[in-house]
């Protein structure tokens, strides 16, 4: 008997981490696997050039309203998944990804419909509950029966929460999977070209949390900090190249920041690229500066060494067997640490175990034992 398989995804990051599974599930012609996008995110930048480049198309779309707020959007999620299991696929296994507001909707529903639940990157943890992803990816594992983690650390944080020991497997990064799998498109991207850049010659610069865009003191020392490395670093740095987030491009216009931004002689700032086109920008670039998960894991994959601009972070793997610290907003400490990147004392770390680009065969050989 056949075993139907619905993949819950809504968000970018989400898409990353899936999108060798229905290559994967060729060889295994006992599962009908099924992607549902719930249109979290959709836009032709965000969603539809994304599956082009891919060749990733979901099988299934929830058609909601844009600008809900969160609990309406939720909301609209659950219904949507709700109709679609009950009247076009009827799945045996839901698995949900990551810790978004889609991850969090599509596991209340497979709770209420008692439908068994696998969480893609459970157990991570940054313990920093003003993060509404820590809620997220606490409560998912709650109701999940089947945990696929990428690392030694969730496996401690679920065994920690009396999760069963024969339901956590650790598989690796499925997001790896793909930095693997598209290295010639990545490699074959004009980007440098384009933005007139040369290799280990820029500090890629990415950031769009709250803590650290959403007030004029924390967009000043954003400004603060890219003259700084401008004015010590110029011998060395000649560019700082920040793919601006929409979130960030905003605020700097709304607190009248932006021409001061700009102004920076050695700083490109660019619209979000497209994935091919960050990886790129990621493998040249001498270190990167961020405030976001997921690049903590493809520098350290990378061993490109990785400034995150976090107090906490759910990934810790990245900071003991990646390339990864995490420092606090501090103009003279970062600028400190630039220097030691730029004349490394110690060689590159080795990238985590498991992160090798099978994660996602691994899952299917447990979805075996688990399904069929």
């Amino acid at each position: 008997m056949q075993k139907n398989i619905l993949i819950v995804v809504g968000t970018r990051p989400n898409f990353i981490k899936i999108t060798q599974f229905k290559k994967v599930a060729r060889n295994y012609p006992n599962f009908n696997v099924k992607i549902v996008h719930t249109s979290q995110h959709y836009s032709d930048e965000m969603s539809k050039n994304f599956f082009e480049s891919f060749d990733l198309y979901p099988d299934y779309f929830i058609s909601i309203p844009t600008n809900l707020t969160v609990v309406a959007q939720m909301a609209e999620i659950m219904k949507g998944l709700e109709h679609l299991i009950n009247t076009a696929f009827h799945p045996h296994l839901i698995i949900v990804v990551g810790d978004v507001n889609s991850t969090l909707a599509g596991s209340l529903v497979a709770n209420k419909l008692n439908i068994p639940l696998a969480h893609l990157e459970s157990g991570l943890r940054s313990f920093d509950y003003t993060m509404p992803e820590e809620y997220n990816r606490i409560l998912t594992d709650k109701m999940a029966h089947y945990f696929f983690v990428t690392g030694s650390d969730a496996v401690n944080n679920l065994k920690y929460e009396s999760v069963r020991k024969d339901r956590i497997f650790f598989v690796g990064n499925t997001m790896i999977d793909t930095l693997i799998a598209y290295q010639y498109q990545i490699d074959s991207s004009p980007i440098l070209e384009e933005l007139k850049i040369t290799a280990k010659k820029y500090i890629l610069l990415t950031l769009h949390r709250p803590a650290n865009v959403d007030t004029p003191n924390g967009l000043n020392q954003i400004i603060d900090l890219i003259q700084s490395i401008h004015k010590n670093y110029s011998d060395t740095i000649k560019n700082i190249v920040f793919p601006i987030h929409p979130r960030t491009e905003n605020n700097f216009k709304k607190y009248q920041l932006w021409d001061k931004l700009n102004a920076i002689s050695s700083l490109v700032v660019t619209k979000p690229q497209s994935y091919f086109n960050f990886q790129k920008l990621i493998k040249h670039t001498l270190i990167v500066i961020t405030d976001s998960g997921g690049v903590q894991e493809e520098t350290s994959y990378l061993g490109i060494p990785c400034i995150t601009l976090r107090s906490c972070t759910e990934r810790p793997v990245t900071l003991w067997q990646g390339s990864n610290i995490l420092l606090a907003f501090n103009e003279n400490t970062i600028c400190k640490y630039i220097h030691f990147f730029i004349h490394p004392a110690t060689s590159q770390p080795q990238h985590p175990d498991k992160w090798d680009g099978k994660s996602t065969e691994r899952i299917f050989e447990v979805l075996v034992k688990i399904l069929l």
